[in-house]
């Protein structure tokens, strides 16, 4: 007898149901049932029993078929029985059936063992005779029979969780496996242990349970903390003596030992085959996980060709198995039996090798499959915008909801695989020439480098086409799976209302290049060009922009590609641009031209206008029709260059230039010129160049302008040196009191202006004449002088030479000594004999030419000419420059200049003069008004000694003369150059300072008479009032007493000079302004009387201008004499307040209507302070005059005149001057005197209470 066939053997019970004595067949693995060799009394009287306690647990994290069956102390004959399908398991045992269907499966099992007893046969039973059944040897049905028995029971808790394509199986496997080895910790903590942080117990939500054991549950557990409640529960399901412990180990002896006659066990399989046959049947486990998860994909159920493929190759696989298993089951008995040899296993194995069902093969395609499915996932995740339709007949339900649509197609996914029928051959018993010839990979057709480049660049601009016409709703974009022979790996289908266009459409690929040929301000030119893809397709090109940072793009359409210009974009700023090809079926994707494109600031200049002479040419332009947001041009380039036969000869040369003009110098006469001008905006760029213009300088017919202007200048006088008087045009500027004369073409140069002033005697013609001959060019040899100015011989030095306000332009002509034109405004002479009425008439010419649209509307220099000598200023001189600085705003300060004429060598004592009158003026670094010193009498003075050499001995003059002559020449250079550098002031500030001393001018004339009024009336209330007191009694007894008073009353005055017109309010019956120069009442807006908003600031009732009308009267106010009884007097104010009042209520009313009158008063006064103020803010030299300095002047007036009642007026006046300092304190925000506060407080409750407007209003209304 075999050594092996004679041991006793433990095998592990697997939830078979084995007793002690019964028989077992190890060749299969099988339980006899129903036989056994003793009686069943024989068998439970004789055997023996003790205790096995023992409980333990253990974390499995592995699958394999080697692991399972090492936990439960399977061996390897044993496992090679369950593997064939031999042994059906039970109970804790079904753990060995429970694989895993998925790779993206994470798992862990708990096994929980424990044993309770073992109970065995004695002697009793195995001695010899013993046997009761001997003939059940003969049989030949078991080989062993049980003899010892280990009760307990196992559980397998097997956890599974789901590992996502984003998470890690490895960190899922090893958290679960933290999570699991927690339970046996939870289960002896007991009630209320199982507490968890949140994470954990998210992550135990995602864990599933399947339970196999030994033990009656009255419900599985299916979560984590159903497992834990088991598994603290399982000892007790034992009973509480262990009675329902099931057999988990038993120990067979061999029958041959009891009897040589009996069936034994003749060898057992090797362990090299049975872990040979395990490893067959784990692939074929792998290999099915594998396919179940392909199947599962998304994209296998996207393709059904694909999933097709599959479940054939899992079916194949499946039948092979089960073949395999059966074959097992057959072999395994008859070798254990001695029926066969244990070769016939390793041929069975070797077979299956060799056949298309080696493990390797099997890998090899389903590693195909999954690299099919990979591609297949990775090209359609590309395809946005795309809906995959699973079948071909799913894509006519689709095309024929669309306009258009276009499908792109797996056209290979269906092709026949020879490896596929290869397998099914085998399986049907078909035999193969030569079963290793199979190359899968061959055989699959995204491996084909060609097929799959050409997929990977339709797929590209499919995806790219699709995404492109994401928007377009007339578009619709398919993905399907088909079989096209022609079209290897992929194709694109398009059709059109449902109809198919083409099996092989390309979409055009984005614009190959998109390039910036030209920017504007509002333009911008690409050049675009074509597709590298798809350009047979293209009907069109759309190039579309935006404002960078913004989503509103705009296009535009061309017919091809070439150069195109994107216009009416906005100036100064940036775009994005890009393009994209256009099909019938949509639109491509786009080529972003890199980075963002900015446009011009503004628009070129306008087209030069060019004047040239000799050697130079002016240049002026336009600025700019169009100018971007916030844009400023800071200067201008100028170029130019010689032109030669057409073209510019040589490069640009450039000039800058601040203003709209230019004069571009030191060039060749008679010489052809290009000119261009572009605008430099600092930071934000340039613009482009203006339209170029071509002029060609002059031929040069004078040596000197000089000697032309003499040539074509009216000799006026031949003594020595000739006068010649220039020939000037004179301009109609219809202007009242102004004139304007014009010397020389218009000039393109830029112009400044000066304004002359002085007192009469100053010398200010003359200085103009010296001017003009140093502009000229004349010099002290030339024996001839021109004159602009010709003094009236006729006319007294007292009396100024010049009686109008003259404009003279002199416009640039080539050989001035002086790069500008030059406007003089020319003024009469102040503080003539004439009086201070000519000296107002002069400031109301200076203001209408400031102010008229033909007049002068900016300025460069304010000139002041004075005499050299002047030690100090005589009050003719301070009343010249305060009438002067009175008419100027405060900004034209700085271009204050002093020409002092009648100057030598040394420094003019005016100068002095001027500093001690605080003339506001720039300074020198010593301190002293900046100024030029000249010397007229140099200007016609006799130079024939020079000329003709006939000297005298009185001749030494000459050197006086000529030394003057240069001396002015040097203060002219000086002069004029300082003067093109000075900042050009608008007279915008200058006219409102006209305007407001004119409406101060006119309320203080028509405010002056009111107070008069106002103080008379006064009187006449307060007279009444005493002479009421003085007769109470009488008045009270008799109310027809009468009393005597002046009252005041107004009166016509007719007008008698013809040409005066005036402004009359007829609701206040006021004279506002008189004598007024508007003679139309339908602009009596314009009065000076009259604010900007059209309303009247010196009638009572602040009426509107179209109620002042132009008559033949102005009123004035005479005082009368005139009784009044008592009852007259009650009357008025019993009418006011509607009460019957007693004579001491009137003299009250009285006293309320004194105290309004005085306020009255005092507004009206306010006014013109309000004038005044503003006169400070804006001008030079404003009237200094405050409103109590005006009561003082008003007190000073009725002093001086001492009329009949003046005491009274002054008395008066005095009292409201408190008031007024009170006003003007607060205006100055001066801190009040309490007394003055508690006055100004009472008086202001006083007004709001008895309404001080409409006292003021009816105040004139007698």
């Amino acid at each position: 007898m075999d050594s092996e066939a004679s041991k006793t053997m433990e095998l592990a019970a697997l939830g078979r149901p084995f007793s002690l004595g019964m028989l077992y067949d190890c060749r299969q693995d099988s339980l006899i049932p129903g036989m056994t060799l003793w009686d069943r009394d024989d068998l439970e009287n004789d055997t023996r029993e003790r205790p096995k306690p023992n409980s333990d647990f253990e974390i499995v994290a592995s699958e394999s078929i080697e692991d399972k069956s090492s936990v439960l102390k399977v061996e390897a004959s044993l496992k090679a029985s369950f593997l064939s399908g031999l042994v059906e398991v039970e109970g804790s045992a079904k753990y060995l059936n429970d694989q895993k269907t998925s790779k993206n499966q994470a798992r862990v099992t708990l096994t929980y063992k424990t044993t309770t007893k073992f109970k065995e046969l004695s002697m009793n039973h195995l001695g010899r005779g013993n046997m009761k059944h001997q003939y059940v040897f003969d049989k030949g049905i078991a080989t062993h029979v049980v003899t010892g028995i280990l009760y307990g029971a196992q559980a397998f808790f097997v956890f599974d969780r789901e590992v996502s394509e984003k998470e890690n199986h490895q960190d899922i496997q090893g958290n679960l496996k933290v999570m699991i080895k927690k339970i046996p910790c939870f289960a002896i903590e007991g009630e209320g242990s199982l507490k968890m942080e949140d994470k954990d117990i998210a992550n135990v939500e995602k864990f599933s349970c399947k339970f196999h054991g030994d033990f009656s549950l009255e419900k599985n557990p299916v979560t984590f903390r159903d497992a834990v409640e088991v598994y603290k529960s399982l000892p007790k399901l034992l009973g509480a003596n262990g009675e329902n412990a099931v057999p988990v180990k038993v120990w067979l002896l061999p029958l041959a030992s009891l009897d040589s006659a009996a069936a034994k066990l003749v060898r057992q399989i090797s362990i090299r085959l049975v872990q040979e046959s395990q490893t067959v049947l784990e692939d074929f486990s792998d290999l099915e996980m594998r396919c179940n998860d392909a199947l599962r994909s998304t994209t296998a159920q996207q393709f059904p060709q694909v999933c097709k493929k599959l479940k054939t190759f899992k079916a194949m696989c499946s039948e092979f198995k089960l073949e395999f298993q059966r074959t097992l089951a057959k072999k395994l008995p008859s070798i254990r039996g001695g029926g066969e040899e244990e070769a016939v296993l390793a041929e069975i194995l070797k077979k299956r090798h060799s056949s298309p069902f080696n493990s390797e093969k099997l890998k090899e395609w389903m590693d195909c499959k999954d690299r099919e499915i990979c591609i297949l996932k990775t090209f359609t995740n590309m395809m946005k915008n795309t809906k995959i339709v699973p079948s071909p007949n799913g894509v006519h339900e689709e095309i024929l909801s669309a306009e258009n649509a276009v499908c792109f197609a797996f056209t290979s996914l269906g092709r026949d695989e020879p490896y596929l029928s290869a397998l099914s051959n085998y399986l049907k018993g078909t035999p193969e020439s030569n079963p290793h010839t199979h190359d899968i990979e061959k055989e699959q057709w995204y491996l084909s480098n060609k097929v799959a480049d050409e997929m990977r660049k339709k797929a590209k601009l499919f995806s790219d086409f699709a995404e492109a016409n994401k928007e377009n709703k007339n578009v619709k974009f398919l993905t399907v799976g088909l079989t096209n022979e022609t079209q290897k790996g992929s194709s694109i289908y398009l059709y059109k209302d449902g109809l198919s266009v083409g099996e092989n459409f390309e979409p055009p690929s984005k614009p190959e290049a998109v390039t910036v040929c030209d920017i504007n301000h509002n333009s911008v030119t690409l050049k675009i060009s074509p597709p590298r893809f798809g350009a047979e397709n293209i009907t069109s090109y759309s190039v579309e922009y935006c404002v960078s940072g913004e989503d509103g793009w705009q296009q535009s359409t061309v017919s091809k590609a070439e150069e195109v210009t994107v216009s009416d974009l906005m100036l100064n700023t940036e775009y994005m641009f890009r393009c994209r090809a256009v099909t019938l079926a949509g639109v491509g994707p786009v080529n972003v031209v890199s980075g963002s494109i900015k446009t011009l600031p503004c628009s070129p200049p306008g087209k030069p206008q060019v004047e040239p002479n000799s050697s130079e040419i002016s240049v002026s332009w336009d600025k700019p029709a169009e100018l971007g947001p916030d844009v400023h041009i800071l200067s201008y380039f100028v170029e130019y260059a010689p032109v030669e036969n057409g073209m510019t000869k040589e490069k640009w040369n450039q000039m800058m230039a601040r203003a709209e003009k230019a004069i571009i110098s030191g060039l060749q006469t008679e010489t052809e010129y290009a000119v261009r001008v572009r605008c430099d905006c600092g930071v934000d760029g340039q613009s482009k160049e203006s339209i170029t213009v071509s002029v060609s300088t002059t031929k040069r017919q004078f040596a000197r302008l000089a000697e032309f202007l003499k040539h074509i200048s009216k000799n006026i006088s031949s003594e020595s040196p000739s006068l010649y008087r220039l020939p000037l045009k004179e301009e109609d500027i219809d202007i009242d009191g102004c004139r304007m004369y014009i010397f020389g073409k218009e000039s393109m140069r830029q112009n400044r202006t000066i304004m002359l002033l002085g007192a009469t005697g100053s010398g200010k013609s003359t200085l103009i004449n010296g001017m003009i001959n140093y502009i000229v060019g004349v010099e002290w040899k030339d024996n001839f002088r021109f004159k602009l100015i010709n003094e009236d011989q006729s006319k007294s030095q007292a009396e100024s030479q010049t009686s109008e306000v003259t404009v003279y332009q002199v416009n640039y002509q080539e050989g001035f000594k002086i790069p500008f034109s030059l406007t003089v405004v020319d003024t009469p002479g102040f503080g003539d004999t004439r009086g201070v009425r000519r000296d107002k008439e002069i400031t109301e010419q200076i203001r209408r030419l400031f102010t008229s649209a033909n007049g002068v509307s900016e300025i460069d220099a304010v000139c002041f000419v004075t005499q050299a000598s002047l030690a100090r200023l005589t009050a003719t001189q301070r009343y010249v420059f305060d009438s002067v600085l009175s008419i100027f705003g405060k900004d034209v300060a700085e271009n204050i200049e002093m020409l002092v004429t009648f100057a030598d060598g040394k420094q003019p004592p005016v100068l002095e003069a001027i500093n001690a009158s605080g003339v506001p003026c720039p300074k020198n670094d010593i301190g002293l008004p900046v100024h030029f010193k000249f010397n007229n009498s140099a200007v016609f003075a006799d130079n024939r000694c020079i000329s003709d050499g006939a000297c005298d001995e009185d001749s030494g003059d000459e050197n006086f003369d000529a030394m003057f002559w240069n001396m002015g020449a040097k203060s002219m250079e000086k002069f004029f150059t300082a003067l093109g550098k000075m900042t050009t002031k608008s007279l915008l500030m200058t006219q409102e300072v006209l305007k407001e001393r004119k409406q101060l001018e006119a309320a203080v004339e028509g405010l002056q008479p009111q107070v008069k009024v106002g103080l008379a009336k006064l009187e006449e209330i307060r007279t009444t009032k005493e002479k009421i007191k003085e007769h109470e009694t009488l008045m009270t007894s008799n109310e027809n007493f009468e009393i005597e008073v002046d009252v005041i009353k107004p009166v016509k005055k007719d007008l008698t000079q013809k040409g005066v017109y005036i402004t009359n309010c007829q609701k206040c019956s006021i004279t506002c302004h008189y004598p007024c120069a508007i003679p139309n009442d339908n602009e009596k807006r314009g009065c000076a009387s009259m604010d900007r908003a059209g309303m009247c600031t010196v009638c009572p009732g602040k009426c509107i201008w179209s109620v002042h009308f132009n008559q033949s009267y102005r009123w004035e106010y005479v005082q009368v004499k005139q009784k009044q009884t008592l009852q007259e007097l009650k009357d008025k104010y019993e009418k006011a307040t509607k009460e019957k009042l007693t004579v001491q209520d009137l003299i009250e009313r009285q006293e309320e209507e004194i105290m309004h009158l005085q306020d009255m008063i005092v507004s009206l006064m306010d006014q013109s302070a309000q004038c005044i103020t503003r006169l400070q803010e804006i001008a030079l030299r404003p009237n200094p005059l405050t409103t109590p300095e005006y009561v003082d002047m008003l007190i000073e007036g009725e002093k001086s005149e001492a009329k009949e009642g003046y005491q009274a007026r002054i008395q008066a006046l005095e009292a409201m001057r408190d008031r007024a300092v009170i006003i003007s304190k607060v205006a100055r925000r001066d801190r009040l005197t309490k007394t003055e506060e508690e006055l100004s407080k009472e008086r202001q409750e006083k007004k709001e209470k008895k309404g001080l407007l409409n006292k003021i209003t009816n105040f004139f209304r007698f």
